[in-house]
């Protein structure tokens, strides 16, 4: 279970043969991401087990997943640009039904990140995983 936007970046990784043209493309989606309001970046909204610094803050409209996320480093906004693609729009109940190991497994992500943003990207999925487990209790 995907969406058409993380299908449409699995695409683009697949034309991209060389891993530096894939990290600057990482880079470019995270650019595009909105920024998050700086009165969002709390303590609470903070995800623990990045190196760099990470907010996610859920979104929940007519039983749809979305958030909002944010870091201080380009690549890691970059790696939220996929999360968001993989779980953005889907309902609510349907979030812990994907396996995102395996989707972005289709990227190759683990065997290109260092093993401290592999943990973060891990922690990244977990606290969406939370927050969607949250909203449907």
């Amino acid at each position: 279970m995907t969406t058409e936007a993380f299908e449409d970046i699995v695409e683009t990784f697949a034309f991209l043969d060389d891993w530096e043209d894939r990290y600057r493309h990482l880079i470019e989606i995270g650019k595009d991401m909105p920024p998050m309001d700086a009165a969002l970046q709390t303590p609470a909204s903070k995800v623990d087990g990045c190196a760099s610094q990470v907010w996610i803050v859920p979104v929940v409209r007519d039983g749809s997943f979305d958030f909002i996320g944010d870091s201080d480093a380009l690549i890691v906004r970059g790696l939220i640009a996929v999360v968001h693609a993989l779980y953005a729009g889907l309902p609510v109940g349907d979030v812990e039904k994907v396996d995102a190991s395996a989707q972005l497994a289709r990227l190759s992500l683990n065997e290109h990140l260092s093993s401290q943003r592999s943990n973060g990207l891990r922690a990244m999925v977990a606290r969406i995983r939370e927050h969607a487990a949250a909203a449907t209790a």
